[in-house]
């Protein structure tokens, strides 16, 4: 990424925080009724951070080349940043930094150890897959690959849940809640995008998600961020119907940009009964 694409994504995202927060939110008083900014004010959002307006100015302009870590935490609190936007205002802050050979991030993974298809492998009643940052598939086990069947059917290799979601038009009728999954897949992916601002194939994917999808583009320009570790997913499954299916994604440590997603349900649930169905789906020969 150039430095002016860089000053650009720090300029649209402390821009769109700032315009989302009320004096009132800021413990600020609002005088008169005509305030011509949507948001805060530069001059107040400078006051928050405790830095002078040229300095904040300066910084909303996309210049965050040499501002401290307390800087930018004084800024976060003044924006009302949550966790994911905090970790994202310090990414882009790290790009605007002169770059050196320690500052560049390997290449996500595309595939992973044979350790790690055996965990997977051992776990045959739950729904369990791996993916990198960029949401690229890269390891199942038996009972993913049925639940996720809709998503393998795509012509995209490997198989990219956010390109799914805005590419297939199989994925509105699958995601029971379409209109937060795709809110939420924007918004991981712009995450990951700061954190990797170089990686050629997610820039790709952007700019093919971009060229051919109006919603991705709304939801892209809205500069959101999400972390994705846990919560629930409403899938409409074409075997065995609707499943409420509890998730959690967890960090493997031993390679630190993969992310293991495990889908399971309460014991004596509809959605117990169903993953059980879907068990026996996932080894018969019409599945095989």
């Amino acid at each position: 990424m150039s430095s002016t694409e860089v000053r650009t994504q720090i300029r649209d995202f402390l821009a769109s925080r700032r315009a989302r927060i009320t004096p009132e939110q800021a413990g600020l008083p609002a005088y008169g009724g005509n305030r011509r900014v949507k948001g805060l004010r530069r001059e107040e959002v400078a006051m928050l951070a405790g830095v002078s307006v040229d300095y904040y100015v300066r910084m909303e302009r996309g210049n965050l080349s040499g501002a401290s870590d307390s800087v930018l935490e004084g800024l976060a609190d003044a924006l009302h940043l949550d966790e994911a936007e905090r970790s994202h205002l310090f990414d882009l802050a790290h790009q605007s930094a002169p770059v050196t050979r320690s500052r560049r991030s390997p290449a996500p993974h595309t595939k992973v150890r044979p350790v790690i298809q055996q965990v997977l492998d051992a776990m045959p009643d739950t729904p369990a897959w791996v993916r990198n940052g960029r949401h690229d598939i890269i390891a199942m086990n038996q009972m993913a690959r049925a639940l996720y069947s809709p998503v393998l059917t795509g012509v995209r290799r490997p198989a990219n849940t956010t390109w799914f979601v805005f590419m297939d038009p199989a994925a509105e009728d699958f995601f029971v809640d379409y209109d937060r999954i795709a809110a939420d897949a924007a918004a991981m992916l712009r995450l990951e995008a700061g954190r990797r601002p170089n990686d050629k194939a997610l820039i790709e994917l952007v700019g093919e998600l971009s060229t051919h999808s109006e919603l991705f583009r709304q939801r892209w320009a809205a500069h959101n961020v999400k972390f994705h570790r846990s919560g629930t997913k409403r899938l409409r499954h074409p075997v065995v119907g609707q499943l409420d299916l509890d998730f959690e994604s967890m960090e493997l440590a031993s390679e630190p940009d993969l992310r293991l997603n495990i889908y399971t349900a309460a014991s004596g649930t509809p959605t117990a009964d169903a993953l059980k169905m879907l068990a026996s789906w996932a080894v018969s020969p019409a599945q095989a």
